[in-house]
């Protein structure tokens, strides 16, 4: 089975597995530190279910837009039977590491639970430099520090037993040498949030 094929398949029983009440409360405290404000266009990378849509749709209000996208057919599948509702979400199914927007269209870019399982880092992290108007921002968050990530993925699935977070001077180099600065990063327990802008 391929990653992909995981994905699909854990589809139907992600949000009864994941989405706990203190996952959602971890999250109504996370987004806010992402820094969105109101008419920003924001990209959700590796969306899944939407289970971030409704926390980036309050930030960016009625003016702003989401584009959330997805390489797995059947999470997308589920996040727009939850979501299109919404006039200004754009869902779809898509790849980071291979789909192109048009330059310099979104204000942000979050990479939430998913940069782990991204093969090709540097390709996508251009990508994303490319799409971001200058000063953008992106964001890449996890609800487990890189070492509970780890250890979590192992006890998963094969398929995504390791994938991992790079080392935190592996990442700040890699985010440097896709034209990213202003480089933070926090890794502590049940939580990772690294925050960077295009230069």
């Amino acid at each position: 089975m391929s990653e992909k094929e995981y994905f699909n398949n854990a589809a139907d029983t992600w949000d009864e597995r994941f989405h706990t009440p203190s996952f959602l409360s971890f999250l109504d405290k996370l987004v806010p530190q992402f820094g969105i404000e109101t008419e920003q266009n924001v990209l959700d990378v590796g969306t899944g279910t939407g289970v971030l849509i409704p926390y980036l749709i309050h930030a960016v209000g009625p003016s702003g837009s989401v584009t959330a996208i997805d390489y797995s057919e059947r999470m997308v599948q589920i996040c727009k039977t939850k979501h299109s509702h919404f006039k200004n979400v754009n869902i779809k199914v898509g790849n980071i590491e291979e789909d192109s927007f048009p330059v310099e269209s979104f204000d942000y870019v979050i990479c939430f639970g998913v940069f782990p399982h991204l093969k090709n880092r540097q390709k996508a992290l251009q990508t994303i430099n490319t799409i971001l108007i200058t000063g953008g921002k992106l964001v890449i968050a996890h609800a487990f520090s890189s070492e509970e990530l780890k250890s979590h993925h192992k006890k998963v699935s094969i398929q995504v037993a390791n994938d991992a977070l790079p080392k935190k001077t592996e990442m700040m180099q890699l985010l440097d040498q896709t034209g990213f600065t202003q480089i933070t990063i926090n890794d502590e327990p049940g939580c990772y949030l690294c925050i960077s802008h295009k230069v």
